[in-house]
């Protein structure tokens, strides 16, 4: 049922990251393809709970098509479903009493943007939270100068912010969380602090990697995972994990290379060491990398390729190691054995992958030309690109 409206619109994600960078909820983006299309709610809501079900995670839906969103405002929603109100919306009467309905029901709701108006007295306290875009909001720009107009009424998400500094700066300011992915300083703010990546872990996982690849003796691999027992916990709990997708548990190092092979169990080393760091400002990135590696690899799960398929899982899951390791992908690459094809795409920004590493940024951007751009590029529907979403986040549930 729900397959129609994946046709009819584009779909983006984003967290939201609260004060200890821990990720509380996923924002779901829906862009309607076309302006005048009538899109179906319960199609919607039936896609969404696909991966957010009733007592799953948080899913904040940010829709761009009032028609929709109205129609999504008079449905009873899962109180996991929160909903993102446009100002304008709700400062309009027509929907004073779906918001009292859905307030009353227990759905959060967020105002977005500054009411041009007072908003009415009896739908103020039906919203837990504002979304103040950084670079609207006055107490950033002006500072202590900010107006006395600039208090805030209720808590407030700070969406726009692309930087480690940007974060702690909106935190400081008092935001409950930040709305995106702050990712782009995540290094050079980590190096400022004196702070390590992880850096002894990542360097037995890489030697791990590395040993996987020349496919060396099961005892040389078990002796350099011991070195730090709690990685190969981790490594089970992958492996074991929903998402892996076996029908037996896993309950040695030794029985998951006779399980999986080699080079099964490399794409599941690959995802530990995008996620072995403990610098809490890296926690956003190790986000990403993860649900980048599920994407791509999904985009090309018709493809009926198995290696293509792995080595688009490794592009997405290393694809932010730079920012880990504090280091350019150029000398990275020195150490960590990939193939060539992922070697282009991360090193050089060209080859095969390049294309689905673009259409992935543009969906973690929310951004509907950016999304039309790649994925006529690729010469694949918007359906197709949406279903592969939906599969990956699916999966990263899972994992998380």
């Amino acid at each position: 049922m729900s397959d129609a409206i994946l046709g009819q619109v584009a779909l983006g994600y984003s967290p939201f990251i609260d004060r200890n960078r821990a990720v509380t909820a996923t924002r779901l983006t829906v862009f309607p393809l076309r302006p005048d299309a009538t899109l179906d709610a319960a199609q919607l809501l039936e896609a969404v709970g696909s991966v957010w079900p009733a007592d799953g995670a948080r899913v904040s839906l940010n829709v761009a098509s009032e028609s929709l969103l109205s129609d999504l405002m008079k449905t009873e929603l899962a109180t996991n479903v929160m909903i993102e109100v446009p100002a304008f919306m709700a400062g309009d009467p027509v929907n004073v009493e779906p918001l009292l309905a859905l307030h009353k029901h227990g759905n959060v709701m967020l105002l977005k943007g500054r009411p041009l108006k007072e908003l009415p007295r009896e739908v103020l306290p039906c919203f837990k939270y504002s979304i103040i875009d950084l670079a609207d909001d006055r107490r950033a720009t002006e500072g202590p100068h900010a107006p006395a107009g600039a208090a805030r009424s209720i808590p407030h998400v700070q969406s726009g912010v692309g930087s480690v500094a940007e974060m702690e700066a909106s935190f400081n300011r008092g935001a409950a969380a930040v709305l995106g992915w702050p990712i782009d300083d995540a290094v050079s703010s980590s190096m400022a602090n004196g702070k390590k990546a992880g850096q002894t872990d990542l360097q037995v996982i890489v030697e791990l990697i590395n040993r996987v690849d020349k496919q060396e003796p099961i005892e040389k691999l078990e002796g350099t995972l011991k070195r730090d027992p709690s990685l190969a916990f981790k490594l089970m709990r992958y492996i074991n994990s929903p998402a892996f997708g076996l029908s037996v548990e896993i309950s040695s190092f030794r029985h998951a290379i006779m399980m999986l092979g080699y080079q099964r169990l490399k794409r599941w080393l690959a995802l530990l060491l995008a996620t072995a760091s403990k610098d809490t400002n890296l926690k956003p990135v190790m986000f990403a990398a993860v649900r980048r590696g599920l994407l791509m690899e999904e985009l090309v799960r018709s493809s009926g390729d198995d290696e293509m398929r792995n080595e688009m899982f490794i592009c997405g899951v290393f694809s932010l190691l730079d920012r880990m390791f504090k280091q350019p992908f150029s000398e990275l690459m020195r150490t960590i054995p990939v193939p060539q094809r992922v070697y282009q795409a991360l090193v050089d920004g060209s080859g095969p992958y390049q294309p689905y590493f673009d259409l992935v940024k543009s969906v973690e951007g929310e951004s509907l030309f950016d999304f039309k751009s790649a994925a006529d590029n690729l010469m694949m529907s918007v359906g197709e690109i949406n279903r592969a979403q939906l599969r990956a986040l699916t999966s990263a549930a899972d994992l998380d």
